[in-house]
Formats: structure tokens, sequence, C-alpha cells
């Protein structure tokens, strides 16, 4: 198992992947459906600027750069989690347990944000897709953790 400090640094990489992928699952799902691709990601802004958010559809710096970065530190902390329980499962290529190590995580910040987490605190962007498009979200993270470890395999060899 990998130490905190590694499991930081490398959960940087793959926290910064997951964030990506999963933002541009959270816009193609937004156009798909409320035709407001970056209405997912401002709604994350709510955390700041509480219901107004949710309504907000165009981009701007107070809502989507603030959503996307919130979004991305969240993903971070979960790639970290990622990273210290199966990053090396990554890094051996050993692909089954790398990518259901994913899942799971991906899987605990869901239970996480809609079943431990207060109403504020939620990411905000439910209130824009369908529990299929949450799941898409949530798979994308999950199939993005192990990417750097699985990538980082063939830079050592």
């Amino acid at each position: 198992m990998k130490s905190w400090p590694q499991a930081l640094r490398d959960g940087a990489v793959s926290g910064s992947l997951g964030s990506a992928l999963s933002t541009v699952m959270l816009s193609a799902c937004g156009e798909h459906e409320a035709d407001a691709p970056l209405a997912p990601t401002n709604a994350i802004s709510h955390w700041v600027w509480g219901d107004r958010a949710l309504v907000h559809d165009e981009a701007s710096l107070s809502h989507t750069l603030l959503g996307y970065a919130i979004h991305h530190g969240a993903s971070t902390l979960w790639a970290v989690v990622y990273e210290k329980w199966f990053g090396e499962d990554a890094e051996r290529k050993a692909l089954a347990p790398a990518v259901a190590g994913g899942f799971a995580v991906a899987a605990l910040a869901c239970f996480v944000d809609y079943q431990l987490t207060p109403h504020r605190l939620r990411p905000g962007y439910e209130h824009h897709l369908s529990k299929r498009s949450l799941f898409l979200v949530y798979a994308s993270l999950g199939i993005a953790l192990p990417i750097r470890g699985y990538l980082a395999a063939d830079q050592d060899k």
C-alpha cells in the first residue's frame, strides 16, 4: 500500500484526470437533458452562492470556474483515496482490480455525496441531471482513476 505522501502526489494527477473526464460527462449530460452544458458545473457553486447557482446556465467566473474548482478538489480527494487503496494495482497493470477499485471509490463518493452529506454540500448537479446521467458522471470518475497508474507502468519500462 502506498504511503500517504505518495498517494497525495499521485492523487493530484489522478484527480485531475477524473475531474476533467467527469466534467466532460457533466457537460454532455447537461446538454442532452437540460440544453445547458454548463448548468451542472455551475450548480456545484451552490456551496458558496446558495440555490441561485442552481438556475445559472451561462458561463461565468463566479459559477462555472468556482463550480469546476470545487469539483476538481472533490475529485482529487477521492483520487487520493483511490491511490492509497488501489493505485498499486494500476501500476502493476492489474487491470481488473484497478478498474474495480476505481468504480468502488466512485460508488463510495456517490454514497457520501447523497447519503451522508448535508444538502448545501451536495454536488448540486443532481438538480439538472437524471439518475442515469449521475451514474455516467460517477462512472466516468471511476474509469479515469486508474489511468495515471496504468500509464505510469508504461513509462517505467
